[in-house]
This record gives C-alpha cells, structure tokens and sequence, in this order.
C-alpha cells in the first residue's frame, strides 16, 4: 500500500505543499485571514461584486421566497423560477439562443465535453487548458490531443492528421495562470474549415472583456457561428456560485438529455440564481467598473515596467510574476503576507515545472493607492532572474 505520509512528506520538502487559510470576513481588497488583515491581490473577484449590497438582498429575498437549498436535480424537482429566469437573461446576455446552467465550471466542461463526444473522437486542448477541459477531454475517452501554447500550426497539423470521428477544439478564452487570450478568430477559423466543434471557457473573460463584459468571445466580434459552445462560471467576475453553457436549441437540449453532470446533481439553490440575476444587471450597468479595472491593470504594469518586474504577457486582471522554482515564489509570498499583502504563489502541477510565479490578480474593487502598495512590496523582492 503506498504510503500517503511519504507522499505529504514530498510534497513539503518541494514546496509544493497546499495550505487552506481561514476567512471571517466578506470578499474584498482588505480580508481577515488566520485572524490576521490583508491587503489581498489573489482573488477572481473582478468586478467586486461577491459582496455589493443589491447583489447580498437579492440572495436574501431568494432565500426567503425559495428556501435555503434546491432540494433535488433540475430534472426532478430543483428546476425553479429563478433558475430558469436566470438561464434566459444569461441567454440573452450572451446572444445565444440558450443557456443551461450547472452547478460549477468544473461539472460544465465535463458535461459538455462527456456528451458530445465519446471513443473513436478526438479532442484536441491547448497545454495551458484549465484540469476541469483535461479532465473532461480524459473522462469522454475520446483520443486526447494537445497542442503547445496559442500554436495554430500545429493544431492545424493535428488535425489534417484526423481520420474519422467527431472533433472538439476546447480552450480557455482567457488562460487562467498566463492571463493571455487565446487566437480566438483563427480557432473559430480552423474549426470551421475541419466541421468541428469549437469550445471556449470564458470563466476569466466573461463580466471583464467585450461589449457589457460579454467577454473573450465577444471581445473578438465573434458569435455563435464561429464558437456554437459558449461556457462561462458565475463565481468569479459575477462574483457569485455555479457556471452555465450557452450554445443553440440544439445543444441544450443535447446536454439536458446526455450531461451527466448536468443529469445526476443538486440543481444549485434558487437563492444563488437570484443573486447572480442581480449582480448580470450590475454587470451590464456598471461599465465603470471594467474602466477602473482597466486603468488598475495599466497603472500595475507601468509601475512593474519600471521596477523591472518579470510580468508576463497578459493585459487582463490576470498579472503573473514569474518567480522560476516553487521554493522562490513561496518565498516572494511569504515575504508579501509580512508587509501584509496577501500575493497566492502558483507551483507546479498547475502551471508547468520552472515556471512558479505569483499570480496577482487586479479587481475593480482595488484603489490606485493599494496598487501602490503592492508595488512597493514588490519592488522590495529579490529582483534577479528567475531561478
């Protein structure tokens, strides 16, 4: 039997390690950890919106009209009101005929991938994909294929090579630990002239990116035509729980009849639709808060120009730092927490080995003083080459 204290004890003295910390309070800039205040700058809280009032009444009166929890499975007894109000607007949001929601991102890549494709497909996943598309790609059994990093050539290549079987292109719109977009236009290109499905997860693009935080997609004058599977989480830039995909008649009706984690879970509580329909307003409201967020990202760089920083390619809230070994970026983290910055480092298996960084992440909900602030502890690092 393998030992799984050996398997801890490895994982320690690599630095790989994960630690959970202790919230007792809202999210937001400033947050109570371990009992301790930081100023944090790791959350996927984009548009500061997991604590705005509207969105805060809205789940109470859900709670009050619905109950605490949905009780049962969208196809039992847990389909409501507010989840199907909420499926509709998030329709409409997104210019599609429809819109089915789950109950994560995680449990949404899986099922849309599970029910459309089986052996004998193929998949094909750029190598920076979220683990919810690998795994997804893993669980279908379709034959697995990966692509280096935005490399159009060789997917292209991949897919000449294809012999028979359906085929899906899934990818991030925006990278998750890169903070870059994927080619979208030339994706929906290939995918049109090889008659293959095209899947964008836009969990980090949608609320931030495009025409009323429509997102990557939209970001690249791109519709249903060019990318038919649209999948967008509710916990991030909504800043509240659960996740949708939003695709034609067709495909919802596919996935209803076929997405097993669609098909076999607890639809998520009404409470949380009702919020989430709240907060959708917001987003498409308050577009000053994608122009603070903008001007935050441009003030962050500009000051990380000048510190000579090893920021990497990204103009979205996603700023990595790269760090090189998961011993240098626990480091730099540590370092932070102590000035009372709260900076995540990222290791390896998430992101490739020699590549740990910090992964700061920019919100609406930030000043420009605390971006100062976070400069300035920064720029209080060990500035050399990344080990």
């Amino acid at each position: 039997m393998k030992s799984l204290q050996q398997e801890l004890d490895r994982r320690r003295a690599e630095h790989l390690y994960r630690r959970r910390r202790v919230l007792g309070s809202p999210q937001g800039p400033l947050l109570q950890v371990d009992g301790v205040e930081l100023l944090s700058f790791c959350s996927n809280d984009y548009l500061g919106l997991a604590n705005h009032p509207e969105v805060i009444s809205a789940m109470q009166r859900g709670a009050q009209q619905y109950g605490a929890g949905s009780g049962s499975a969208h196809l039992v007894s847990g389909h409501s009101a507010a989840h199907h109000a909420l499926e509709e607007e998030l329709a409409e949001f997104t210019r599609r005929p429809r819109a089915l929601l789950y109950s994560t991102g995680y449990m949404a890549n899986q099922g849309v991938i599970t029910a459309l494709l089986g052996r004998g497909d193929t998949i094909y996943q750029d190598r920076l994909n979220h683990a919810s598309l690998i795994d997804g790609g893993l669980l279908s059994r379709a034959s697995l294929k990966r692509y280096p990093h935005n490399d159009m050539a060789t997917l292209a290549n991949q897919m000449d090579a294809q012999t028979g079987g359906e085929s899906l292109v899934a990818v991030d719109g925006v990278f998750s630990m890169d903070g870059d977009l994927a080619p979208l236009p030339a994706l929906a290109a290939l995918c049109k002239k090889q008659a293959a499905w095209l899947l964008v997860d836009d969990a980090h693009g949608l609320g931030v990116l495009g025409q009323d935080g429509c997102g990557s997609v939209d970001h690249f004058g791109l519709g249903l035509d060019e990318v038919p599977i649209l999948m967008g989480t509710l916990g991030k830039a909504f800043g509240t729980f659960g996740a949708f995909v939003a695709g034609s008649d067709e495909l919802i009706e596919t996935l209803i009849q076929q997405s097993r984690s669609y098909i076999y879970t607890t639809a998520l509580p009404p409470a949380v639709a009702e919020a989430t329909r709240a907060s959708l307003i917001l987003v498409q409201q308050e577009s000053w808060r994608r122009e603070h967020l903008q001007q935050l990202i441009q003030r962050f760089r500009e000051g990380a120009e000048q510190l000579g920083l090893s920021l990497m390619a990204s103009e979205t809230a996603i700023q990595p730092l790269l760090a090189g070994t998961a011993e240098r970026a626990m480091s730099w983290s540590r370092a932070l927490e102590e000035e009372g910055l709260l900076v995540t480092a990222i290791r390896p298996p998430t992101v490739p080995e020699g590549s740990a960084r910090l992964r700061v992440t920019l919100s609406a909900s930030h000043t420009f003083e605390q971006v100062d602030r976070l400069l300035d502890g920064l720029g209080r690092l060990d500035q050399g080459a990344p080990s």
